[in-house]
């Protein structure tokens, strides 16, 4: 099975509780990221809100993905994380429900993704939040980001990807 068809047979669910199918981003260059609000690097949301809005319109979509996997980070309701999001960030890209990332629960969607792009001397195991997937328009996992790069130095790889037109 080929890595993109997998990632567009992929559904999670959103925070008001609606499931959303991944092939609806078919064609796009996405930013896969894991969130938390109680973060060090939540001000990141920020930087990710930014690059939303900068590349949206050229077939760019950043997804985040609360976790309350490390340190007990997200602890809030899909409603406070809204909230949350919305007020002090001014988030408009989509957010997800609550998951999993690492472990025997982890979400299909991370498997997919630590499976295809190892951490640090070759873990798949997401090591903390705002760890940054970048997928290319034909669903490929091209490249992983500590959670200490900065948004803002994704910018031209995203350039990039969204320089090449989508295949047929």
């Amino acid at each position: 099975m080929a890595q993109n068809s997998a990632l567009y047979r992929i559904t999670a669910d959103l925070l008001d509780g609606s499931a959303l199918s991944l092939s609806s981003f078919a064609g796009k260059v996405l930013l896969i990221v894991n969130t938390a609000s109680q973060c060090g690097f939540t001000p990141q949301y920020t930087a990710l809100e930014d690059l939303y809005r900068d590349y949206n319109s050229r077939g760019f979509e950043v997804l985040a993905f609360p976790s309350n996997q490390f340190g007990n980070q997200e602890p809030g309701s899909a409603q406070e994380i809204a909230q949350f999001c919305q007020r002090n960030y001014g988030v408009s890209f989509p957010v997800f429900a609550k998951i999993d990332v690492n472990g025997s629960a982890a979400h299909p969607l991370f498997e997919l993704l630590t499976r295809a792009r190892r951490g640090v001397l070759g873990t798949r195991r997401i090591k903390w939040n705002f760890t940054k997937f970048l997928v290319d328009r034909e669903g490929s996992v091209v490249a992983r980001f500590a959670p200490s790069t900065e948004p803002a130095k994704l910018r031209s790889f995203i350039e990039l990807l969204l320089k090449k037109p989508a295949q047929p």
